[in-house]
């Protein structure tokens, strides 16, 4: 009788537990749904190789007031990414590809520039090629004006190189393209077959297509965004308006699935227990960064555009159109994955609150989600003073350049240019040998109209790295007008 009481109370403890992590999560979603005004989210948790949590809120379609379900599909643009870096480290495997292999030796045909770029490099987006997207239609993402792949991809042979190979983190487009190109020789079949032959249909994903704005995709969530300007005028405030993209077929390494929560977490929980990548040492290996020419590090892992490689708590994920966003927490066993249908909602701000209500460590742990947490309360102004003083008691805190950079953009998205002021600042003054956290500083305060200032940091971004064209042309044009 003791035992079965004992069961019975835990069973009630485990209950209540899992009732109050639900509740936490309900009140993170809930306040920042109102506060980024997102009309949907889809939310699905995997804990220890079962999804524990899965979870809809608000309107997938506002036109027609239609709510979001489970089965609700969503857009998870360069989330894409991640499945073409399994679809590379599948090949890897397999033998075909080398990581540090150059390019030349899957593709012909190729500018002599291009010819010693590695996969790593690709994978990386350390390769500094020009972007393709630039060649596409800038407001609808279509072909434009070239009209065919072939034609974009000759233009875009003949376009130059943004920067030096392995010299600085560039994202490009064209990296995804080569890799895609590359998987479709080694299989004999487009890239679209390679993914649903090896990981769609192994994983069992019944809503994970391809497709964009013109395809017909059942319970799909059409996206929005929010904007100032209509018709070539400033409007009062801002309006809620559709979305509209488009993902040419060969483009679609890059950003072209739509999928659910439900869908990416069995994928998850597919990677982690070796039914996409048999060996833990080829997951390891993509989930580890490659190297800039100087030997350090690269921002992003194989594949992967979030990677927190910090003592406790390694978090490896990726964001996709500002609006999704998917973090693994391999040590911890854990996984959340946040899809919205808002452009510029940015779920990545707060993921790690939602993990934390899982392991409430996590939110220590990642200096971005506890600088948020607290720069809300104390003002963004005060950035530098708070985490001086963060700093004498936890030496270690210290937030990764690109994370505050990316940050700060994120809050200049949403004309929250108060807020990116003080990030962008910080960013400055934690790593100060960067020359992109000086270009970025000078950005906002051009931005915000303190010209001289602006002048000052992007010199400064130039003494550090006088490669810096976007510096150069930037620097130019404010000089002219004074």
């Amino acid at each position: 009788m003791k035992i079965y009481l004992f069961i019975v109370s835990l069973f009630i403890s485990l209950s209540s537990f899992a009732q109050n992590v639900s509740s936490s999560v309900d009140e993170v979603i809930q306040r920042e749904m109102k506060t980024r005004r997102i009309p949907g989210v889809q939310i699905a948790v995997v804990q220890n190789g079962k999804i524990v949590l899965r979870k809809s809120y608000g309107l997938a379609n506002v036109q027609d007031q239609i709510t979001v379900k489970d089965n609700t599909i969503f857009p998870i643009n360069s989330n894409t990414k991640i499945f073409t870096g399994v679809a590379v480290m599948q090949l890897v495997e397999q033998g075909k590809i080398k990581l540090e292999a150059p390019v030349s030796t899957y593709l012909d045909g190729l500018p002599v520039e291009w010819q010693k770029i590695t996969i790593d490099q690709l994978l990386t987006h350390i390769s500094g090629l020009p972007d393709m997207l630039r060649l596409l239609d800038p407001v609808t993402g279509n072909v434009g004006v070239l009209k065919t792949e072939e034609a974009i991809f000759e233009k875009l042979k003949t376009t130059p190189m943004e920067s030096k190979t392995g010299e600085q983190f560039s994202y490009n487009q064209t990296n995804y393209y080569l890799l895609g190109k590359i998987i479709e020789k080694l299989t004999h079949k487009s890239f679209a077959e390679f993914f649903e032959e090896k990981q769609f249909k192994m994983v069992n994903l019944k809503n994970t297509v391809f497709g964009d704005s013109r395809d017909i995709i059942p319970h799909y969530a059409p996206s929005y965004s929010y904007r100032s300007f209509f018709d070539g005028k400033r409007i009062s405030g801002d309006k809620l308006v559709n979305g509209y993209y488009e993902f040419p077929d060969f483009t679609r390494t890059g950003a072209g699935l739509n999928s659910t929560s439900e869908d990416l977490a069995n994928w998850v929980i597919a990677l982690q227990n070796g039914k996409l990548l048999q060996k833990q040492s080829t997951v390891d290996t993509m989930w580890s960064p490659a190297k800039f020419n100087n030997g350090k590090p690269t921002d992003w892992v194989r594949g992967w555009g979030i990677a927190k490689l910090r003592k406790n708590h390694k978090a490896i994920g990726m964001s996709g159109g500002n609006r999704s966003a998917l973090l693994i927490y391999p040590d911890d066993h854990l996984a959340v994955i946040v899809l919205t249908n808002l452009g510029g909602s940015a779920p990545e701000d707060f993921i790690e609150e939602i993990a934390g209500c899982y392991i409430p460590d996590i939110i220590k742990a990642d200096p971005l989600t506890y600088l948020r947490k607290n720069l809300q309360k104390v003002g963004y102004e005060n950035a530098i003073d708070f985490v001086k003083n963060e700093k004498k008691q936890n030496p270690d805190f210290k937030p990764q350049e690109s994370e505050l950079n990316n940050w700060g953009y994120r809050l200049l998205a949403t004309n929250q240019k108060k807020e990116a002021l003080g990030i962008f600042k910080l960013n400055v003054y934690l790593h100060p040998d960067s020359w992109n956290a000086y270009d970025s500083y000078g950005e906002v305060l051009l931005k915000t109209g303190d010209k001289n200032k602006g002048i000052e940091m992007y010199k400064k971004s130039l003494d550090l790295n006088p490669d810096n064209e976007n510096g150069k042309k930037v620097l130019k044009e404010v000089q002219a007008q004074n």
